[in-house]
């Protein structure tokens, strides 16, 4: 907030409505996140852990597969960002289905859940899983049109928004709780990220091989124009100017954020009288975690929707026209603004703070959260950071992609599994729902001033790779100390057998 503040009062001045929606949305977003988070503690992790624990207690290795699959696709084609995102891609791509797409991701998710979770079941290596997928992920990725690849892997991205993450990785975290196998615990996030991505690409090859891409696709400034311009133009008092675009976004955020909650709650009540069977005061206070959840989010979409948007879009617009026009110092400013951002925001996605916790409490303590922390916004900003100069040089996203994951991949082999796990997962968790809303309007108001609309797309893929190579760096550097301590405290002990 600190930073859109002054450069809206600055170098990039912004309209004074405009700001005064963005602080106010500030606000919405720290209080909706706080409750937000209180509901998954008390409602959707448990329920999590608890189905992912029972269903591998009845040793059905089928149940488990087939209702990780209705979970996947249920939960991700309820998910309040891909109905934004398919928005978003049908505005660059006119002849994109956006329920076909919805469905497409919601598909890839649920098949790469049952994959994931029979990794865990089968106790496979988490790096050879990862290396097989990405490697076949690639190869198709060739045969893909290059004005798609953008999307798809950040389909990848968008998938793990608010309510689909903590349920997901409480799933896995109560499937390797039974099995006793801390190594096994992430990684299940980092493969469902996976499935979208491969789906997306097959459809787009369908899409071509049906002749829709030889249809005009050409993207269209006035997407991000709209966005920047948003609500800026209202008619009206002082009040009426500033209010109004909350007002107006709470009625669809609150459907939305129903939507999102309403197919979770529905298969609670199903698992509760099937398998969970919980007292009457654990249903009671997970029912009080669902409402806290459905809240939290509710306030925190509606700051999202009512003022973050638009100040992103018009502040990337502007520093983009200035970058593009004058060069040199704008330039480096707007893409210095990104690696800020960047560094910032990814502080404040939901299932960052899901993640970290749980990493905490299963490597009991020795992985800090503060630590996870510095390493996660370090990857982020470098994503946003590139982006940033993507989106007004244009080029090929691969030339980032396929070099950064071929790192990801090498680091795999020095890298501890645990580690490895969490690095995936986070990838996934780092592009969440202010990446998919904030951080996209900023690049499309950017890209907007550039080469090409379409290089809005791929910073979802960018934010949800750096983190792979981020962690893992995190890992091998914990995997040294964890040496260290061990020769030092063997050094004490010969020294201390000398003395006596």
């Amino acid at each position: 907030m600190a930073i859109v503040l002054f450069l809206g009062l600055t170098f990039v001045p912004l309209d004074k409505f405009l700001l005064a929606r963005f602080l106010i949305g500030g606000l919405f977003l720290i209080i909706g996140l706080t409750i937000f988070l209180l509901g998954v503690d008390l409602g959707i992790q448990p329920m999590g852990e608890r189905c992912g624990a029972e269903l591998t207690k009845k040793r059905s290795l089928g149940l488990l597969l087939c209702v990780a699959f209705i979970i996947g696709f249920i939960v991700t084609a309820a998910e309040p960002d891909i109905q934004v995102f398919g928005d978003q891609v049908r505005s660059i791509f006119s002849f994109v289905n956006k329920f076909a797409i919805t469905f497409v991701i919601a598909a890839g998710v649920g098949l790469f859940i049952m994959f994931g979770l029979l990794r865990t079941v089968l106790n496979l290596s988490i790096k050879w899983t990862l290396f097989i997928a990405y490697l076949i992920l690639f190869g198709i990725s060739f045969f893909t049109p290059e004005s798609f690849i953008g999307i798809a892997f950040d389909s990848g991205g968008a998938t793990t928004g608010p309510m689909t993450v903590p349920f997901i990785m409480a799933l896995g975290l109560g499937v390797s709780s039974v099995r006793d196998d801390n190594d096994n615990s992430f990684g299940l996030t980092g493969i469902c990220s996976i499935g979208p991505v491969m789906a997306v690409l097959i459809y787009a090859i369908i899409l071509r091989s049906g002749g829709a891409f030889s249809q005009n696709a050409e993207a269209s400034a006035e997407v991000a124009h709209s966005l920047a311009e948003g609500s800026s133009g209202l008619q009206g008092g002082f009040f009426y100017q500033i209010f109004h675009p909350f007002a107006e976004a709470s009625g669809h955020t609150v459907k939305e954020a129903l939507i999102s909650i309403a197919p979770l709650f529905a298969l609670f009540v199903i698992f509760q009288i099937f398998l969970l069977k919980m007292t009457k005061r654990q249903i009671i206070r997970i029912i009080i975690g669902f409402i806290y959840a459905f809240i939290g989010l509710t306030i925190f979409l509606i700051g999202v929707n009512g003022g973050f948007s638009q100040a992103g879009a018009a502040l990337g617009q502007k520093l983009g026209s200035l970058a593009v026009e004058r060069g040199g110092l704008w330039y480096l400013l707007l893409i210095g603004t990104g690696l800020a951002l960047g560094a910032i925001i990814v502080c404040a996605e939901p299932a960052v703070w899901v993640l970290s916790e749980q990493v905490e409490q299963v490597s009991g303590g020795t992985i800090k959260r503060k630590i996870l922390l510095i390493f996660l916004s370090i990857g982020t900003a470098i994503a946003i950071g590139l982006s940033m100069w993507r989106a007004v040089a244009g080029f090929n996203l691969r030339y980032i992609l396929i070099p950064g994951y071929i790192i990801a991949m090498l680091l795999m082999i020095f890298c501890p599994s645990l580690f490895s796990g969490i690095a995936f997962d986070s990838g996934g968790v780092a592009s969440g729902p202010l990446t998919s809303t904030f951080v996209l309007s900023f690049t499309l108001g950017a890209a907007a001033s550039g080469k090409n609309d379409s290089d809005s797309f791929g910073v979802i893929s960018l934010v949800a790779m750096m983190p792979l190579i981020a962690i893992q760096i995190m890992g091998i550097i914990f995997k040294f100390e964890q040496k260290k301590n061990i020769k030092k405290q063997e050094e004490a002990s010969e020294e201390a057998a000398d003395e006596l």
